[in-house]
């Protein structure tokens, strides 16, 4: 259950139609879930996974779309985003994993994309993959790697349009957030304007202290249960839009979204990897081409449109690290360990 339908309204703008980084047209989320004892005794646990975020449904190496990234605290493990940055654009799907999950879901992702792409490494360059990560070893057996290059492939695979899983599931099935079981959450806001647009978030919540969330911020009154013993975490934040921006808006929007992470309570402590990457689906850029020209157009910066995106950033940023916590389970993993789930519903 998203927050909403417990009675909680994050901000002043309205969701999408499935409140989900999905309404944003053509971007697609897939996960695949680890969940199973590694040895008989049940000590070691796979409780973990992969998660997918497409851009578009088409090929995105040839088709690239206009992206930026942005680090509030840079305690963190991504692959690709020195060349997002250099380049403002994205020509692979974001994936998203545990911290020692990166080598594999990298390798998968880029298998996936050689057999997606034969001139990669031939005829003409390489290819850019983004992976990020939030470290999930307190239920998830990390040491033993239960990710592969295969998981990645199906989370590709699985990828759809349709309102994204949240809460336990794919990336987010080992991760921990204020105390209490988080992982995937998603929302999203939509634009008043003369056209229709649509900002989405997707995060991979695993930060916080329980005494850190700020329930009065909701209405809900202080929870004391909830795991105590760790302090940092990590965020990875998923932004995607359909309004026409460049990349050094995109990199404006994303720290914005850095507004909605500290309104439920983060501080970006010491250990925490919080990363943001923000795409536009709305200018593509193609691979090959004989024109020495590019154009696109963008929103002016001085446009009343601008403040409301950046509200909307915020806002969904906010509500999608809710939805991560009302939606997850109680969840078991390694060494018998338990992460209980936010208890909304004594609070309601």
């Amino acid at each position: 259950m998203k927050v909403r339908e417990r009675g909680i309204i994050v901000g002043r703008m309205f969701p999408g139609i499935n409140n989900c980084i999905t309404d944003v047209p053509g971007v697609k989320v897939g996960h695949v879930t680890l969940d199973f004892p590694l040895d008989d005794k049940g000590e070691e646990y796979a409780c973990t996974g992969v998660t997918a975020i497409l851009p578009h449904g088409g090929n995105l190496f040839k088709e690239k779309v206009t992206a930026a990234s942005y680090v509030l605290n840079g305690f963190g493990k991504t692959t690709g985003l020195v060349q997002v940055n250099e380049l403002g654009t994205i020509e692979s799907p974001i994936m998203l994993t545990n911290t020692f999950g990166v080598p594999a879901v990298t390798q998968g992702t880029l298998e996936h994309m050689l057999e997606q792409n034969e001139e990669i490494g031939e005829t003409t360059g390489t290819i850019n993959i983004v992976v990020g990560e939030c470290n999930d070893s307190y239920l998830n057996s990390i040491r033993l790697f239960p990710v592969k290059p295969e998981h990645a492939k199906q989370a590709i695979m699985k990828a759809s349009v349709d309102p994204a899983e949240e809460g336990a599931v794919g990336a987010g099935k080992g991760m921990v957030c204020f105390g209490h079981k988080g992982g995937i959450g998603t929302a999203s806001r939509m634009i008043d304007s003369d056209v229709p647009y649509t900002i989405g978030c997707l995060v991979l919540s695993n930060f916080g202290k329980k005494e850190e969330f700020k329930t009065r911020n909701y209405g809900i009154g202080s929870i004391h249960s909830g795991l105590s013993e760790t302090a940092d975490g990590s965020i990875i934040i998923i932004l995607a839009t359909d309004v026409p921006l460049s990349d050094r808006q995109l990199l404006r929007l994303a720290k914005r979204c850095g507004i909605g992470l500290g309104r439920t309570g983060s501080h970006f402590s010491h250990g925490s990897g919080d990363i943001v990457i923000a795409f536009s689906t709305a200018n593509k850029s193609m691979h090959e081409s004989g024109d020495t020209m590019q154009t696109s157009s963008t929103i002016r910066d001085d446009h009343p449109l601008m403040n409301d995106l950046f509200t909307a950033s915020a806002e969904a940023t906010e509500e999608a690290i809710l939805n991560s916590l009302s939606q997850a389970y109680s969840t078991k993993g390694r060494k018998g360990r338990v992460i209980e789930a936010y208890p909304f519903s004594s609070q309601f």
